[in-house]
């Protein structure tokens, strides 16, 4: 989808006011000199926030040449997780013989003002990228910890009933990543209780083959389906009125049930169907058991509806 064919913002009149920089460079540059009075706060206080790596190196070392702009690049290209603190050992001696640095180039990594790690010589860019692996995680880890809360906060606002924070939310997450399933589906949903199917519809439409698999997705546009079959079921007032009268007429029960369900009464949705598949099984082929999990699809299996209606149909199949 282009921009300018992609809906997220427009329900809610105005640009998203959420920005999601996920592996952005951060403002400062991670990589400095210290000097001994500094390694204090340069080393073991910001190691206390992030990794720090400390290289011990001196002017006449060719290996250290070698090292550091290796060392320089990786660091950098971490964005963030790691920083790199350079000691020359000529000029500031006492901490790395404090250390035990008896060779140089040392590369000695400190988390929460301790060392725990290190290694020496000129190593190659793939060591030191596995370094830093084993030091500050794999890469994408704190990306993926951070849009799972981004997610988790835009559900909670969803569920709040506040729909223009949590579409915010969806939306900046779909800048940072459009393949974001969950986010997609989210902002669609945000679309669909703000009473516009259709723009949900537009969010959904033009997706890859695999971003249209996606469960969270693919239960978004059945809701759809859902909601735009109901439109042409009849007035529920007067399917109520033909079910006092013959409390057996299954076709407009069925009808009733998928009105309730788009309406947000899933008990009730689930009540008709299970009375249905008590009175008559055989009704459009066992019909109402193979319309109610296509609800149990859409809502989802931990929501208290599908529960609750699974226990009532399980009675019902095996008593």
């Amino acid at each position: 989808m282009s921009a300018g064919d992609n809906p997220y913002a427009s329900p809610y009149g105005g640009a998203m006011n959420v920005s999601a920089n996920y592996g952005a460079a951060p403002a400062d540059d991670p990589v400095k000199d210290t000097t001994t009075a500094n390694f204090g706060r340069d080393v073991l206080e910001a190691s206390r926030q992030q990794p720090v790596l400390v290289d011990f190196w001196a002017p006449w070392c060719g290996p250290c040449k070698q090292l550091q702009p290796v060392i320089e690049k990786v660091v950098r290209e971490a964005a963030g997780r790691v920083k790199l603190v350079k000691l020359n050992i000529d000029d500031h001696p006492s901490i790395p013989g404090q250390l035990g640095i008896q060779s140089i180039p040392a590369v000695v990594a400190f988390v929460g003002g301790r060392p725990v790690d290190g290694f020496m010589g000129a190593v190659p860019e793939s060591q030191i990228r596995q370094f830093i692996d084993k030091i500050a995680g794999p890469a994408g880890a704190d990306e993926q910890a951070e849009i799972e809360a981004l997610l988790a906060e835009a559900g909670a606002l969803f569920e709040a009933k506040d729909l223009a924070g949590a579409a915010d939310l969806y939306g900046a997450l779909l800048q940072a990543d459009p393949e974001n399933a969950q986010a997609l589906a989210g902002i669609a949903e945000c679309m669909i209780a703000a009473g516009q199917p259709e723009n949900a519809r537009q969010a959904l439409s033009g997706l890859s083959e695999a971003l249209a698999a996606d469960p969270a997705v693919s239960a978004v546009v059945k809701k759809l389906d859902q909601i735009e079959e109901a439109r042409k079921l009849g007035d529920p007032a007067a399917l109520e009125h033909v079910l006092a009268l013959d409390p057996d007429d299954h076709a407009a029960r069925m009808k009733l049930a998928k009105i309730r369900n788009v309406e947000g009464d899933r008990q009730a949705a689930a009540d008709h169907l299970l009375m249905i598949m008590k009175r008559d099984r055989t009704f459009e082929d066992d019909g109402a058991r193979r319309e109610l999990l296509q609800f149990f699809e859409v809502w989802g299996p931990k929501d208290p509806a599908t529960i609750a209606a699974r226990r009532k149909l399980s009675s019902i199949l095996f008593s």
